[in-house]
């Protein structure tokens, strides 16, 4: 039982340790690169990843350590920083299916539906106040028009915007055309005219357009709602992804278990033996 367990311990662990540095070099070349752009785009990115990576390699060192050599006190350390880990898991778990659960009963109109235009107020204080408020927003505004996200694969657009056979991604459908009820008249993919009866909406959002293709409706309340649109579903699958590593790590946690414990009375018998 003790080859067994301690065998799993270090084989994850490696697998762990390997993970961790990858997670490391990648995060690392993020950091040249941005710097050489000038870019802080995946600022975000990179710190996650930094200390995704760092924190993988401490915990895997101290399992392989103490599998290894067969050493309680390395162990015990381990266990500890496993246990800690699975409840902050859990507690990030529940706060990401909280702060994307609002607005969810909500009922949108099939063109709403079709477009993917909401409001901000359908989402969460939280998502709002921390992704599309001030300082925030202007930097990922910023970073939308470095990545040029309504002039990448005009073509397609095309398509959608005149023949409407396929929906819009959530960030085009906000950032780059007006929103649906200014009933603005399309001259092509991405300018827009106001009709002479005037706006039919009094949006802000329809005064807010602009033909500039480095203004567009990136300051737009629809903008703004195709991003955090974008981030609530990522995060659902971030927590779907948390619940899969909390069942993994428990596992792994009971497996250190066992080995610590058949450590344990494996020492007490060999200082037993000469005593």
């Amino acid at each position: 039982m003790v080859r067994v367990s301690n065998s799993i311990v270090v084989l994850i662990n490696t697998v762990l340790l390997l993970l961790g540095l990858l997670s490391l070099l990648f995060g690392i070349y993020s950091v040249v690169v941005d710097d050489n752009n000038g870019s802080h785009c995946r600022q975000a990115l990179t710190s996650l990843l930094l200390i995704l990576g760092g924190l993988l390699v401490t915990v895997s060192l101290l399992g392989l350590v103490g599998s290894l050599l067969n050493n309680s006190c390395f162990m015990f350390v381990y266990l500890g920083v496993m246990f800690l880990s699975i409840l902050c898991l859990i507690g990030f778990t529940v706060f990401v299916v909280l702060i994307t659960n609002d607005g969810a009963g909500k009922v949108f109109s099939e063109k709403e539906l079709f477009l993917k235009e909401h409001k901000t107020v359908d989402f969460s204080h939280w998502l709002q106040n921390h992704f599309v408020k001030d300082k925030n927003w202007i930097r990922i505004k910023s970073c939308l028009i470095d990545a040029k996200v309504c002039t990448t694969g005009v073509n397609y657009k095309a398509l959608v915007f005149f023949k409407n056979t396929l929906p819009l991604p959530a960030i085009q459908a906000g950032c780059c055309k007006p929103p649906s009820s200014c009933g603005l008249v399309r001259k092509n993919v991405t300018f827009w005219e106001v009709p002479k009866s005037g706006s039919a909406a009094s949006d802000p959002d329809c005064l807010t357009w602009n033909n500039n293709q480095w203004k567009l409706c990136y300051d737009c309340n629809s903008c703004k709602s195709g991003i955090l649109t974008k981030l609530r579903k990522e995060w659902r699958c971030l927590a779907i992804i948390n619940i899969l590593l909390l069942i993994f790590l428990v596992f792994v946690y009971s497996v250190g278990c066992c080995a610590r414990r058949s450590n344990h009375h494996t020492s007490i018998k060999y200082i037993r033996g000469f005593a």
